[in-house]
């Protein structure tokens, strides 16, 4: 909205700032840190006075969290969501048409997670609503969101690229409203089942929002996504500006979430931001470079997919306890150091990604 000033005539060269990506990022970023930090209190108090119990803990988890978290109030990604929302509405180039896709699957997936978390709070159950609507539901968004990418961009909208290749590889046509909201969907489910422990979730989320932030603006680009050999995308630089306002909600929401967490995100954070994420890397065409990006998250997905297959086949376990997370509470380890270690590896995995973009 504030790029605005900068077409305005007769205003000093000052609000010139305001056209620079990097400029708005920043912006985005400190303002989305100081709205959570200053409001977050104020949400915790009503959220833990709405909901009494808080957040129902599961009886098949780790004994100790029956302990150590019960009681603590959920919901809390409506904190990050109000940063993330008024400060990228604020800085971005509102003109993005990527913008507003991205914010539409935020949103639609954060009010799928808010019902499930109402649900859970009010009957203080770990179980929500189906599972099989709550994925149809993210289907529907997801397609619709990919549906107007298609529509917005240019050729190769439709197209899948591999990392350390240049130029596309295939055209999925009109079945790419199969695989792109594949990617949405898995990717916003695969951050929920990470969000076990305090701060697990929010960091990695960050690590590869600031990676797909920096990737957006070199695809919007045109001289970098030459130089590269990556797909140019008109318009989706501005998607850095949507990651710099996650990144500021995420280090305030942080601050109430580090062990001995004040708050839980809840499925309303975690899959809302998950979401927000398979979007961008969709809108800027490195699908396969999230699940590089992103592999924590795609490890803690797979942890559950082989345990619930593994057990029905033959009626054993892999892992002690899924997601993977919970298989190293098992063993002894920590909740610090699972938190941790758990952050390197998302940082790691995330350098590798980067170095896609230069490997071709």
């Amino acid at each position: 909205m504030l790029t605005w000033l900068a077409d305005l005539p007769h205003l000093p060269g000052v609000f010139h700032l305001f056209r620079y990506l990097t400029f708005r990022t920043l912006g985005a970023a400190g303002t989305g840190l100081f709205l959570v930090l200053f409001f977050g209190p104020a949400i915790i108090s009503a959220l833990r006075l709405k909901q009494g119990k808080g957040q129902p803990i599961r009886v098949d988890g780790p004994a100790s969290h029956l302990v150590t978290k019960r009681g603590t109030p959920t919901m809390g990604g409506l904190m990050i969501l109000f940063g993330l929302f008024f400060s990228a509405l604020l800085w971005a180039n509102l003109e993005s048409p990527y913008v507003w896709i991205v914010l539409f699957v935020t949103a639609g997936f954060a009010a799928i997670g808010f019902y499930d978390d109402y649900l859970k709070v009010t009957k203080q159950s770990h179980l929500g609503f189906s599972g099989r609507a709550r994925l149809a539901g993210e289907y529907v968004i997801a397609a619709l969101a990919c549906y107007a990418m298609m529509r917005v961009g240019a050729n190769g909208a439709s197209a899948l690229a591999l990392p350390f290749v240049s130029g596309y590889v295939f055209d999925f046509g009109w079945a790419f409203l199969l695989f792109g909201p594949f990617v949405i969907v898995a990717f916003g489910n695969a951050v929920n089942l990470t969000d076990g422990l305090d701060g697990l979730a929010i960091v990695p989320v960050m690590i590869a929002a600031a990676t797909l932030g920096l990737i957006a603006y070199l695809a919007g680009s045109a001289i970098y996504s030459h130089y590269l050999l990556i797909n140019h995308v008109p318009l989706a630089g501005d998607l850095m500006v949507v990651c710099g306002a996650l990144i500021g909600a995420g280090v305030g929401f942080l601050w109430f979430n580090a062990p001995p967490a004040q708050i839980f995100m809840g499925d309303t954070g975690s899959l809302a931001l998950g979401g927000l994420l398979g979007a961008m890397a969709v809108a800027v065409k490195h699908e396969i470079v999230l699940a590089v990006i992103g592999g924590l998250f795609v490890m803690e997905a797979l942890s559950v997919v082989v345990q619930v297959v593994s057990f029905k086949l033959t009626g054993k376990r892999v892992f002690r306890m899924a997601p993977i997370h919970h298989h190293f509470e098992q063993l002894g380890w920590s909740e610090p150091q699972i938190v941790m270690r758990f952050w390197i590896i998302a940082f790691v995995l995330a350098m590798i990604g980067l170095a896609s973009l230069k490997l071709r």
